[in-house]
C-alpha cells in the first residue's frame, strides 16, 4: 500500500511540470487575445504562479518584491475591465493555494493560522466597523464625491477596497510567517526586502528626476501629490521609508555578515535620499525618532559618539529646502504648523466621535460626518490622525483594541531582539522592527491609519517574520513523534 502511495506521489510530481506549462500557455494566449496591452504583466504573474505551485515560498518572495509597487500607476490594476484581476492578486491567490496544496500531504507543517491576538484585537474590530460603515453608503456627502473623489462610493467598491483589500496585508503577513517557519535561515528573507526597497527608492528618485520639479517645488505644500503616480501620497511614501530604514539600521548594527552590512549601508543611503524627496514632515519626524532610539540603544560612549557624529554630518548635508519644509507654518500658530488640520479637520470631527463613542460610526465615517455635509471642514477622505480616525470609525473600544494589539506586537519584537536562540542578524532585525513600530505610532498623530495601509508594508513583513519565528520555536520545542 505504501509503495502504491509513493508511486502515485511520484507520478503527480512528474506530471506537474508538464501540465502547468500547458495550462499557462492556454491562459497566456487567452489573455493576449482579450487583454492586449496588460497581458504581458499578467502573463508574467501567471508564469510566476507555475513556480509558486512548486514551492509557495517563491510566491512570498514575489509578494515581498512587488507588493509595495502594486499601487503604482505604472502597473495594471485590472485586466479587461475586471475589478480585482491584477498581477498582485494573482500572486497572492496563487501563493495561498500553493501553501494549502503543499500542506495537505504534510498535515503537521507550520500553519499561518491567525494568532488569537491578531484575530480578536485587530481583525474583529476592523470587520465590525466595516459592517457598520456599509450601512451608511447612502449618506456620503455630495461635496466629497466632487471635490475629493473616494474609492468606496458604491457597495461593491466599499466591500472590495475597504473591507477586503486591507486584509490582504494581514494575509500577506501570515504567508510570510508560514514561509519563515519553513526556512532554515529566516534571515535570508531580508534579501527580497532589500530588492523591494531598491525598486521603491529608484522609482521615487527616477520619477522625481523625470518630473523636472526642483527641490523647492517638491517641498511646496501645493505639490504634496506630485509623487502620487507611484501609488502613495508623498506623506505615506515617506512613512514607508522611515519604517524600513529602522529595520535596516538596527540589522546593520547587529549583523556579522560583511556582505549584508555593505548591502544595508548602500540601501540605507538610497532610502534617505528617497525619503528626503518626499518632503514629508511626518516622515522626517519618524526618521528622527528612529535615529534617536538608535542612539539611546548604544551601550558604549564611543558608539554613541560615532553615531552622533554621523547623524550630525547628515544634517549638515541636507538641502535648504528640507529645513524650509520643516519650518512651514512656524510663527503663525499651531493651526498653520499643522497645515490647517487642527481647526479644519480635528476640531470639527471631535463631536462626531461622541455620537457613537463605543463602537464608532463605521469605516470611512468621515465621508458621512455632519461637518462634511455642512462644509465646515476640509474635503478629505481621512482624519490625518491615526488615533482620531480609529476613534471616529471604530469607537473608543476599537481604538483601545488596536492599540493593545500593537503593544502586543512591540513586546513580541522586543523579546525576539534579545533572544539568544536566534542569530544576531535577526535580533537586530526585530530590534529595528520595534523601533520602526514606535516611530510609526508616534508619527500616527499626524497622519496614516492604525488599520492596514500600503505604507505599513514593511511593518507587516516584520510582523509575519515574528509569527514565523514563534512557529519555529514552537515546533522545535515539541517532542518528536514516536
Amino acid at each position: 500500500m505504501e509503495s502504491v502511495h509513493r508511486y502515485g506521489a511520484r507520478e503527480r510530481n512528474l506530471a506537474l511540470p508538464l501540465v502547468l506549462p500547458l495550462i499557462a500557455a492556454v491562459l497566456f494566449g487567452s489573455l493576449i487575445v482579450f487583454a492586449e496591452v496588460n497581458a504581458a504583466a499578467v502573463s508574467i504573474a501567471l508564469l510566476a504562479c507555475i513556480f509558486i505551485m512548486l514551492d509557495f515560498r517563491f510566491g512570498v518572495v514575489c509578494l515581498i518584491v512587488f507588493m509595495p509597487l502594486s499601487a503604482s500607476s505604472m502597473l495594471p490594476h485590472n485586466i479587461g475591465g475586471i475589478t480585482g484581476l491584477n498581477p498582485l492578486n494573482l500572486l497572492l491567490v496563487g501563493t495561498l493555494v500553493s501553501w494549502a496544496l503543499q500542506r495537505l500531504p504534510r498535515g503537521t507543517a507550520p500553519t499561518p493560522a491567525p494568532p488569537q491576538s491578531l484575530l480578536w484585537l485587530y481583525v474583529l474590530p476592523f470587520l465590525v466597523a466595516s459592517v457598520l460603515g456599509f450601512q451608511h453608503l447612502g449618506d456620503i456627502a455630495a461635496r466629497l464625491l466632487v471635490q475629493a473623489p473616494i474609492s468606496f462610493s458604491s457597495p461593491t467598491n466599499y466591500v472590495l477596497s475597504i473591507m477586503i483589500k486591507p486584509l490582504f496585508m494581514v494575509l500577506f503577513a501570515l504567508l510570510v510567517a508560514a514561509a519563515a517557519a519553513r526556512s532554515r535561515q529566516p534571515e535570508k528573507w531580508i534579501i527580497p526586502m532589500l530588492v523591494s526597497v531598491w525598486a521603491m527608492c529608484l522609482m521615487t528618485i527616477g520619477f522625481a528626476a523625470v518630473s523636472g520639479a526642483s527641490l523647492t517645488d517638491l517641498s511646496s505644500s501645493e505639490s504634496r501629490r506630485l509623487l502620487s503616480p507611484l501609488g502613495l501620497h508623498a506623506n505615506d511614501l515617506g512613512r514607508l521609508f522611515a519604517i524600513v530604514y529602522a529595520l535596516m539600521l538596527y540589522t546593520f548594527a547587529a549583523t556579522q555578515d560583511t556582505r549584508l552590512r555593505m548591502a544595508l549601508i548602500a540601501s540605507m543611503g538610497l532610502v534617505v535620499v528617497a525619503l528626503t524627496l518626499t518632503f514629508s514632515r511626518g516622515a522626517f519626524f519618524g526618521f528622527a525618532v528612529v535615529n534617536l532610539l538608535f542612539l539611546l540603544s548604544r551601550r558604549t560612549p564611543s558608539a554613541f559618539l560615532l553615531s552622533g557624529l554621523v547623524l550630525l554630518a547628515f544634517i549638515l548635508m541636507l538641502p535648504a529646502a528640507v529645513f524650509e519644509r520643516i519650518g512651514t507654518g512656524w510663527g503663525s500658530g499651531l493651526n498653520a504648523i499643522s497645515s490647517g488640520r487642527i481647526e479644519e479637520i480635528w476640531l470639527p470631527l471631535l463631536p462626531e466621535v461622541l455620537r457613537h463613542p463605543i463602537f464608532g460610526n463605521g469605516l470611512g465615517a468621515i465621508a458621512w460626518s455632519a461637518p462634511m455635509h455642512a462644509g465646515t471642514m476640509q474635503a478629505v477622505s481621512h482624519a490625518h490622525n491615526a488615533y482620531l480616525n480609529a476613534a471616529l470609525d471604530m469607537g473608543l473600544l476599537g481604538l483601545i483594541l488596536l492599540c493593545a494589539y500593537f503593544l502586543h506586537v512591540w513586546r513580541g519584537f522586543r523579546r525576539l531582539s534579545i533572544d539568544p536562540a536566534i542569530t544576531p542578524t535577526l535580533r537586530g532585525f526585530y530590534a529595528g522592527a520595534a523601533a520602526g513600530l514606535v516611530s510609526f505610532l508616534l508619527a500616527g498623530f499626524f497622519g496614516s491609519s492604525l488599520t492596514p495601509r500600503p505604507e505599513q508594508f514593511f511593518l507587516w513583513l516584520a510582523i509575519g517574520m515574528m509569527y514565523g519565528q514563534r512557529l519555529t520555536s514552537r515546533t522545535t520545542k515539541e517532542p518528536a513523534p514516536c
